[in-house]
């Protein structure tokens, strides 16, 4: 249910060359690049693409629903779906997962030397709810035992402008959640010693955060875990999981007058992923013939880690529904078949 044929148009990309006219909103990666740049769409449907910082995409679609089809962050959409917010209902479409655990930033005096001594600790992050501080806090609780009581927060973004200001977030109970003064922030504060770790850093470029500094290359802050390939190893072999990032939402209202772009809208982006995956292994085939590949290398890589479906990340989903119930995100664990469109519930 794909096709080629990109057409320009201000402001986005549009792909389709007719039918039931959309927009959506996507963040740039390698799974979504074939469908920002036209090589990809879904029948029936002309898509006009834009792309948006992520922070930015999500603040806009949770407050002003600006698009017909936008990627989502899958922390925000378990609470706007706990809440009852109906406007949206979402797809299985997961084109990025990472080891959040791994973006952990720490100032190297401050005697955080693993992750038990978070406890205590004074801890920014851009937005207490946003997915990848979801994991790192279900991470350091289930792993480490560190669980977000012991911490105190540090949150960036405003009630005014964020996900959770859409979402009518409040600190969980029992868990200490302070706002950055508007006249500062989080990296400021992490220049000055005021905090001392940091789950994630997200320095500007978009109209929601507001950090400046470039942290990552300091030389007073290093990741939590220094080698990131062995605790992304060690947590893999254990959980078996890869964690999921952002799913994707489709307006309710559309979905329900024309059900049948539900899985069209689904098969583009996994005709999309497949193309990156059979670009990819094209590539390992020349570097194994050349000899800079083992050739075992092609059997490892013949499974694609990174895929779209309830099926194939049931274990993610099951993992961040629980996580997201645990830290008092959402009321109640939610099912799958709240979250997602019934036709997608078996893909």
């Amino acid at each position: 249910m794909s096709g080629m044929g990109p057409e320009t148009v201000k402001g986005g990309r549009r792909s389709g060359g007719g039918g039931l006219s959309l927009s959506v909103g996507l963040t740039p990666n390698l799974r979504t690049r074939p469908i920002l740049d036209g090589m990809f769409h879904a029948d029936g449907i002309d898509m006009t693409c834009l792309e948006l910082h992520p922070s930015e995409l999500f603040w806009r679609q949770l407050k002003f629903a600006e698009f017909d089809i936008a990627e989502m962050s899958m922390s925000s959409l378990l609470m706007a779906t706990a809440q009852g917010d109906d406007r949206f209902i979402g797809l299985p479409i997961f084109s990025t997962h990472y080891f959040f655990q791994n973006w952990i930033l720490v100032r190297k005096d401050s005697g955080i030397e693993k992750p038990e001594d978070f406890a205590g600790r004074r801890i920014g992050v851009p937005e207490y709810q946003q997915t990848a501080a979801l994991w790192s806090r279900g991470v350091l609780e289930h792993e480490f035992g560190v669980a977000p009581k012991d911490m105190e927060f540090w949150m960036e973004r405003t009630p005014d402008i964020s996900h959770g200001g859409s979402t009518g977030f409040e600190p969980p109970e029992g868990v200490t959640v302070n706002r950055i003064p508007a006249e500062t922030n989080m990296g400021e504060m992490l220049l000055a010693g005021e905090l001392d770790a940091t789950l994630l850093y997200l320095p500007g470029g978009n109209l929601v955060d507001r950090s400046t500094a470039d942290l990552v290359n300091h030389p007073n802050f290093g990741p939590l875990f220094p080698d990131p390939h062995a605790e992304g190893k060690r947590y893999f072999e254990k959980t078996g999981m890869y964690p999921i990032n952002h799913g994707m939402v489709i307006k309710r209202e559309l979905a329900e007058k024309h059900p049948w772009i539900v899985l069209n809208v689904y098969k583009a982006f996994e005709d999309a992923a497949n193309f990156v995956d059979q670009q990819r292994m094209a590539m390992v085939l020349n570097h194994i013939e050349t000899g800079l590949l083992p050739p075992e290398a092609e059997g490892a890589l013949a499974t694609p880690l990174v895929r779209h479906g309830v099926i194939a990340n049931r274990k993610e989903l099951e993992a961040i529904t629980q996580y997201s119930f645990e830290q008092g995100l959402t009321p109640r664990k939610l099912e799958l078949d709240e979250v997602f469109a019934p036709s997608t519930l078996d893909k």
